[in-house]
């Protein structure tokens, strides 16, 4: 039979649970699984619903549902296909790499459109996977201009997530605009809030610690403060200096945005303020 994913996120009330069920088992769904969750900081609801059954009228259901919660509510009924997604990169292949190889094993529930480098210098790794990479260099325009030309090739495709993969690049706010939140990703090399922006191993080394980590985060106006998604850390020592920091984090940075970009591509994560609900 067939499986949709139930997501609902509105305002918290009594009988919520109970109420929406109900109307499951009127459509004779079948609650495969559900995660649901009631947050008090922001008296917000939010339940994931793995739902079987024959969807012939599934607008009917998805109007029944919005009838029974609170008004301004956000209800919707997703399908399980594979999400299409685009990989914005510079010059670092371990993020790419391990995203190519993924989606090409099947276990990246994702299809990678396309590839953006504002160097050349991933093209041909992109190419072995008859994938698609436009190398859009930022050299002699303005931070502005590249960006337009980078969202006007983004934009020829319908793109569910825009994963930012070490693309060493500070988005400006109109690029961030240009898209609804939760549709840009970031992987940062740190475990944040600790060490923001840039050189972040640098940083870690000159505060001499002792765990390094990466954040993997959905991209907003304030500079790797958006809401984050999954995080990981490992241990170092004295005898690192920043660059071996670099190279040990490498794992990390790719086992944390492949993590991440699972829950997300499962529709596991629900944006929560500056804060997120994942299941």
């Amino acid at each position: 039979m067939e499986q949709r994913i139930l997501l609902t996120e509105c305002d918290d009330a009594n009988g919520l649970i109970a109420k929406i069920t109900n109307q499951c088992g009127l459509f004779s769904y079948n609650i495969v699984h559900q995660d649901q969750f009631a947050s008090t900081e922001t008296n917000k609801f939010f339940m994931r619903s793995v739902l079987e059954g024959d969807f012939t009228y599934q607008n009917e259901f998805l109007q029944s549902i919005k009838c029974i919660v609170p008004e301004n509510s956000n209800v919707k009924l997703v399908s399980r296909d594979k999400k299409r997604i685009a990989v914005l990169v510079t010059k670092e292949a371990h993020v790419l790499g391990d995203l190519l190889m993924k989606s090409f094993a099947g276990s990246l529930d994702a299809e990678i459109i396309m590839v953006v480098g504002n160097y050349p210098d991933l093209k041909e790794l992109t190419e072995k996977f008859n994938i698609p990479f436009h190398y859009i260099s930022h050299e002699g325009i303005s931070r502005e201009e590249h960006e337009k030309r980078i969202c006007e090739v983004l934009d020829t495709e319908d793109l569910d997530y825009i994963i930012l993969a070490k693309f060493m690049r500070i988005l400006t706010p109109t690029m961030v605009a240009h898209y609804p939140l939760g549709k840009l990703i970031n992987i940062h090399h740190s475990f944040l809030p600790s060490f923001i922006g840039a050189k972040p191993y640098q940083q870690a080394y000159d505060r001499g610690v002792k765990l390094i980590g990466a954040t993997a985060h959905f991209v907003t106006n304030d500079l790797d403060e958006g809401p984050i998604i999954e995080q990981d850390v490992i241990k170092v020592g004295h005898r690192y200096d920043a660059t071996k920091m670099a190279k040990a984090g490498r794992d990390v940075e790719r086992l944390v945005l492949v993590r991440a970009l699972n829950k997300v591509l499962n529709n596991k994560v629900f944006i929560n303020g500056n804060k997120t609900v994942v299941f």
